[in-house]
């Protein structure tokens, strides 16, 4: 509810993500056209939004704290999708005696909820009751209601976590994707022209983009869910658990048992995606060139606990990615022939392989 009231996913932050979006132009010219890897830009630009909402404010992109942050976050998504993890979810009683990767991964967690735990201290030195300013004014304020009660979920330990799991969760994610979609577009210049044809045509060089556009642009609708569907970031979700006995296909799976749901096996499902193993837009056209809807789409879980951020990730995806074609011609440092978009398949997640390319402004 909280989330909500502060515009997730609504119009209320469309602006901010609006200016998010001006920010990140501005640094991809600061490249001078010359071959970069964007993905410390591109995790810049989400991570700033989630601040917005968590900490009431956001960094400069060459901020050192922010790089820092953010090196952390991508070396534990590394980490999290390495065979090695696999043998520590195994067999978990060898972690506290083995050297390994591990380590790593739980000094980066520290590093992160150490920040956090500063920026809470500050606002509780600061809170105004009255007029929070951000989600963690808000979960203070409602710890205070209810601290003499003894079940409360609103603790001090749980606000860490939970601003720990926006943070991380709001901006790896949106990131890794936004990547991927550039390393799509550098491989499929044919793709990429329609989509700047559209933007032309539908909003034009000088206007920002909005998501009023969106539905006046069912090509690029149509890219964004491709390349979603094509790399299916979590193929087996995050781990979900069954709140009562449930009778499912005659089977009887226990209250409690936990669930993986196989994402994977409905992205690629060939009977509602014709050859699912190629990129194609058109998976999410009609024979009109209209966007449609597929409930094969789950990009973003299933059931009641699909993410939370799906509505902010959405708006995040098409006003930087519209806005990034809008102001540049991406140019590939090899020939788009010879790049491979498989997606690094890995324990956790897929992840699209490191690359370099030229931002060209338009």
């Amino acid at each position: 509810m909280t989330l909500r009231n502060f515009g997730m996913g609504k119009r209320s932050i469309e602006d901010r993500v609006q200016q998010e979006a001006s920010c990140l132009v501005e640094e991809l010219r600061k490249t001078n056209a010359s071959p970069c890897d964007p993905t410390f830009i591109l995790g810049c630009a989400p991570c700033n939004v989630i601040c917005s909402i968590i900490f009431h404010n956001r960094f400069e992109y060459r901020d050192q704290n922010f790089l820092n942050l953010l090196e952390r976050f991508n070396e534990n998504l590394r980490i999290l999708s390495s065979p090695w993890i696999q043998v520590c979810n195994n067999l978990p009683a060898l972690m506290d005696y083995l050297p390994g990767s591990h380590n790593k991964l739980f000094k980066n967690f520290n590093y992160v909820k150490s920040y956090v735990l500063e920026r809470i201290k500050e606002h509780q030195e600061s809170l105004d009751i009255d007029n929070p300013r951000d989600f963690i004014d808000c979960f203070l304020i409602k710890m205070e209601q209810e601290k003499h009660k003894q079940e409360s979920e609103f603790t001090f330990d749980n606000l860490i976590a939970t601003a720990f799991n926006l943070f991380g969760a709001g901006t790896e994610t949106t990131s890794t994707t936004l990547r991927y979609a550039l390393l799509v577009l550098l491989k499929h210049p044919e793709v990429t022209a329609k989509v700047q044809e559209e933007i032309d045509r539908v909003i034009g060089r000088h206007r920002s983009p909005c998501m009023q556009d969106r539905s006046h642009m069912p090509y690029m609708d149509a890219v964004i869910h491709e390349v979603q569907r094509y790399l299916d970031l979590i193929p087996n979700n995050l781990p979900h658990a069954v709140t009562c006995d449930v009778k499912f296909r005659n089977y009887l799976i226990p209250k409690g048992t936990t669930i993986l749901t196989s994402l994977n096996s409905v992205l690629h499902d060939d009977k509602e995606f014709p050859k699912p193993e190629v990129f194609d837009p058109g998976h999410f056209l009609d024979e009109k060139g209209n966007f449609k809807k597929s409930d094969h789409f789950m990009a973003f879980s299933a059931g009641k606990r699909i993410c939370v951020g799906e509505g902010l990730a959405r708006m995040e995806l098409f006003l930087f990615l519209t806005t990034i074609l809008q102001k540049f011609t991406l140019k590939p440092v090899v020939d788009p022939r010879d790049i491979d978009i498989t997606p690094v398949a890995s324990g956790l997640g897929h992840m699209p392989p490191s690359y370099q390319l030229c931002f060209i402004p338009v």
